[in-house]
């Protein structure tokens, strides 16, 4: 049987530091990445690709209340739909073209994917992720007023609406997912942690303005599809303690308790490191094989060992 793996590539691994943003370099960033996904399927992986979505759904937040005076606005839940769209589609055409590039015939399809969430989730009552632009502080203050947005100043860059970031519950199209990997196809899903929807009594879906961490949803479907590995691509090559100081270490392989230490620590911030550290915990403890963190570039390496943090039991 071949492997599978579920791969949770970044937002920002499109739009890199310093980047506007185009379609152009978000192709040509997705070609990037796709190059090592279309290696490992050459060497016999299934494959699932995850991605975020917080440069994206920042612009569509701002193109949808610039042209609120044109056009109806979105609301945060239609901007991750759109944004899965749109980011899928990228992914889509740069995977498909490294396959071809390989020799190989594969196909790839993106799933519109939904996650349901507690609408009575503490987080709703203490909203805590930004999104969208900076502010000024009257700016924000008059978003504040007559938007009724929940505002914070973030990292002395300005101020930020913030919205609450749900725990994931279950993934509604799991069954979908798992029934097109079986038709040997590479699946793009669960874009932008999912489209954040509350489930009611009756079986209605109800959408919910509201940010599912992405690497957080990864986790649960990576352990919901049973993977032989999880891996979360990200900026750096492996993860650091002390990170970016004279004396930072490496970890080249720890188990999930081990990492939790560090966590406990302090050594991963939320804002970079500590989601997933976080979620790759959370999937070895729910009975999870193996979990990689590391950046596209050396991908091929840590499937072989030789790079990247590997979490295991």
């Amino acid at each position: 049987m071949l492997k599978t793996a579920l791969i949770a590539v970044g937002g920002n691994s499109l739009i890199r530091a310093g980047e506007r943003g185009t379609i152009d370099e978000q192709l040509f960033n997705a070609n990037e990445t796709a190059k090592s996904v279309a290696l490992m399927i050459k060497n016999g992986w299934h494959v699932v690709v995850t991605h975020g979505n917080g440069p994206q759904a920042g612009a569509a937040l701002l193109r949808s209340e610039r042209a609120s005076g044109e056009v109806y606005t979105h609301t945060l839940d239609m901007c991750v739909a759109t944004t899965q769209s749109e980011i899928g589609y990228i992914m889509h055409r740069a995977l498909e073209k490294q396959i071809k590039s390989l020799g190989l015939n594969k196909l790839v399809t993106t799933i519109p994917t939904m996650v349901s969430v507690d609408d009575n989730d503490p987080a709703f009552g203490n909203p805590s992720k930004p999104i969208g632009p900076f502010y000024t502080k009257d700016v924000a203050e008059e978003k504040k007023r007559n938007l009724g947005w929940n505002i914070v100043e973030d990292a002395s860059r300005g101020y930020r609406r913030v919205v609450a970031s749900p725990e994931p519950k279950s993934v509604l199209q799991l069954e979908i997912i798992k029934k097109v990997i079986d038709l040997d196809a590479v699946v793009v899903a669960l874009g932008g942690g999912g489209i954040p929807v509350i489930v009611k009594e009756d079986g209605d879906i109800e959408g919910s303005e509201a940010v599912i961490d992405k690497d957080r949803s990864s986790a649960l479907l990576a352990y919901n599809l049973g993977v032989d590995a999880f891996i979360i691509s990200t900026d750096a090559d492996k993860v650091y303690l002390n990170y970016k100081k004279p004396d930072q270490i490496g970890l080249d392989r720890v188990t999930a308790d081990e990492l939790q230490r560090y966590y406990d620590e302090g050594h991963f911030p939320s804002g970079s490191m500590g989601p997933k550290v976080e979620s790759v915990i959370r999937f070895i403890r729910n009975g999870g094989k193996h979990a990689i963190i590391t950046s596209y570039e050396y991908l091929m390496d840590a499937l072989d060992g030789k790079a990247g943090t590997h979490i295991i039991g």
